[in-house]
């Protein structure tokens, strides 16, 4: 993603909050324009549309996102480790998103299509953080897999499949407890067989 000016950056962060606070549908040009005390030309030398700031906004968000699994995948843990603090910091992440922009919480569930649309970049990239603790896994001796892009893919729609439970609080899981580790845990590396 390219750099974002200044005034961009003041007009995403502002439309966000009135997402946040009103909805997207609620939420006119106009709007923006006032809230950011710029004109409605400053608004649309930079978008072209609410749809365009809205990507932008879910765009931004999930920037927020590639900053929180960089730190893990840049932490010196055995890959085992650093899988399951993955997991947990990416749903915790992408549940904090939803909470902190109050009702696009509704409009996330309501547009899920929308919101897709735009994580395609942030699903890619999950899946090549995925691939490299995979790749380092291998390298440890810690796993032995046949099909590192495959199980990656298969990681990270399992992970986006727990998305919404957690955000929902319909599924509790917690990182700081060691059940909640060992449940996720014992489905990445053990499985449903008997021990």
């Amino acid at each position: 993603m390219a750099p974002t000016s200044k005034t961009k950056r003041s007009l995403i962060e502002v439309a966000r909050q009135l997402f946040a606070k009103k909805g997207v549908e609620n939420t006119t040009m106009n709007d923006i324009a006032e809230a950011s005390k710029r004109g409605r030309r400053t608004l649309y030398t930079y978008f072209s549309s609410k749809n365009e700031i809205y990507k932008a906004v879910v765009e931004s968000e999930f920037q927020e996102l590639y900053k929180k699994l960089d730190e893990v995948i840049k932490q010196k843990l055995p890959a085992d480790e650093k899988i399951i603090l993955f997991a947990f910091t990416r749903l915790g992440a992408v549940k904090e998103v939803v909470r902190r922009n109050g009702n696009l919480r509704a409009g996330f569930f309501r547009d899920i299509w929308r919101v897709e649309n735009v994580r395609k970049e942030f699903d890619l990239k999950d899946i090549e953080y995925l691939e490299s603790i995979l790749n380092d896994g291998c390298n440890e001796e810690i796993f032995q897999v046949n099909d590192i892009p495959r199980t990656a893919a298969l990681l990270h729609f399992s992970f986006k499949g727990l998305e919404v439970p957690v955000i929902r609080g319909v599924l509790n899981l917690d990182y700081r407890k060691e059940e909640d580790k060992a449940l996720i845990s014992d489905l990445i590396f053990r499985g449903l067989y008997k021990k």
